[in-house]
């Protein structure tokens, strides 16, 4: 008998999707190729819905993927990993992301408040799953995290992504200000000109 062993991986997830009563995406984030454009992601994203969104139980296996999921007044919550994957592993994913909007909705998750509150389902998101990899399982963790977002976080704290963002956006900013101030030092010369 021919036992195939598996190289353990980091990389554990491959989508968060949160989609409305009617099927239709209101998040998703995918972490590898396996749906690389949009309209194959929809297609995905319809296929799931259909098979899951009536029946109680929490775990599917689709299109040779792990499917774990939740289902919350008008938002369906999955999470999804490969068909070798730890379901609990999911699942935990799954739960903290939940329980973290949970709190950070007061209790309240459902549609209206998830689009009012995008910008803390992207940070939650970010800080619980990092390019498929498992970062956090902790919900009080992650909204603490999601908090300090509005303040200045050391580096230290922070995931690589963050610093990559934070080193994009600064120098962005700082090229911005040095264009603003070439423009506003050419302005003043041709102001204070002798000629004129």
């Amino acid at each position: 008998m021919d036992t195939v062993t598996l190289e353990p991986s980091l990389y554990t997830v491959k989508a968060v999707l949160i989609l409305d009563n009617d099927g239709e995406r209101l998040y998703a984030k995918y972490y590898d190729g396996t749906y690389p454009s949009v309209k194959e992601q929809k297609a995905f994203e319809k296929n799931i819905f259909s098979k899951t969104h009536r029946t109680d139980s929490e775990i599917a296996l689709l299109e040779g993927l792990t499917v774990v999921y939740k289902s919350n007044i008008d938002l369906f919550f999955y999470v999804i990993g490969s068909s070798n994957e730890n379901e609990l592993m999911l699942m935990a994913v799954l739960n903290c992301l939940f329980d973290s909007l949970s709190q950070m909705l007061r209790k309240n998750v459902e549609r209206r408040a998830l689009l009012e509150n995008m910008e803390g389902l992207f940070l939650a998101v970010d800080e619980i799953v990092d390019g498929g990899v498992i970062l956090e399982s902790d919900p009080q963790q992650v909204v603490h995290r999601v908090a300090l977002r509005g303040e200045d976080v050391p580096y230290s704290e922070q995931t690589v992504t963050q610093v990559r963002k934070t080193a994009l956006i600064t120098s962005f900013i700082s090229t911005y200000y040095t264009a603003q101030c070439g423009i506003c030092s050419i302005a003043l010369l041709t102001f204070h000109s002798p000629e004129t």
